[in-house]
């Protein structure tokens, strides 16, 4: 089932002209909530080909399909959608244990050992030997696909992030892990801290999407048995679509 509602607290941003955006949250390995939610947009546009989807990042870990994420999305790239792919947390700690597995074992704790599990490897193995396996059992355009993400995008009045932003510093001196890991500092910004465009965002799941005004979070907790959500963004307008099992 989906959901299409309002819940709006304030700012006024536009996006460009003759431009409906569909910015979704964390998908986490949720390959069936991803169709559901991209059904659900195809109904709300009436030809997806003439949306722009950004995808907030977070494809990977905690649910059971994270190949079957990357392969849809890769699909989505191969047919000349408008698309845009963020880097989220998760495949930044994915990309990190690939290529020293050594510094990073926790991330199989973090859902980590899922991801592996969907690409047929034997989770059992030694973090090194589970690195390779992984390494190799990847389609190189998978591998491709999350060297490639992009850590911001702007259109109009709203600028897409993971995480958020850290307060009262512009744009270009936002470091890497302020845009894939902060969180209170983001949320609890004073309100002479906050920039002057709107900020849509993942990372820290909650139960229904939040709109603060000048920040959006999007993540719905969809690993946990929450819904998939995107926000739609079209001209002054805003709107939610939510999918579930």
């Amino acid at each position: 089932m989906f959901e299409k509602f309002l819940n709006r607290e304030g700012r006024e941003a536009a996006a460009p002209d003759g431009k409906r955006i569909y910015a979704i949250g964390d998908i986490h390995g949720r390959a069936d909530l991803l169709d559901a939610l991209l059904d659900a947009i195809s109904a709300d546009c009436n030809d997806l080909a003439k949306a722009q989807l950004v995808f907030l990042g977070d494809y990977v870990d905690r649910g059971e399909n994270s190949r079957g994420v990357i392969e849809r999305l890769v699909s989505l790239a191969e047919a000349k959608h408008e698309t845009v792919f963020l880097k989220g947390n998760h495949e930044a700690s994915m990309l990190d244990f690939l290529n020293h597995p050594e510094d990073l074992p926790h991330w199989l704790d973090w859902g980590g050992l899922e991801t592996a599990a969907s690409y047929d490897v034997d989770t059992a193995l030694p973090d090194a030997l589970l690195a390779n396996a992984l390494r190799k059992n990847m389609p190189n355009g998978h591998l491709k696909f999350l060297k490639n993400l992009a850590l911001t995008h702007t259109e109009g009045d709203y600028v897409f992030v993971h995480a958020g932003i850290r307060p009262g510093a512009p744009m270009e001196e936002q470091t890497e892990e302020d845009l894939l890991w902060i969180r209170s500092r983001f949320h609890n910004a004073a309100a002479d801290e906050r920039p002057d465009f709107v900020v849509v965002h993942g990372h820290t799941p909650e139960e229904k999407p939040v709109d603060a005004g000048w920040r959006i979070n999007v993540d719905t907790g969809a690993c946990y048995g929450g819904p998939l959500t995107a926000v739609v963004l079209e001209g002054a307008e805003r709107w939610f679509l939510s999918v579930r099992d």
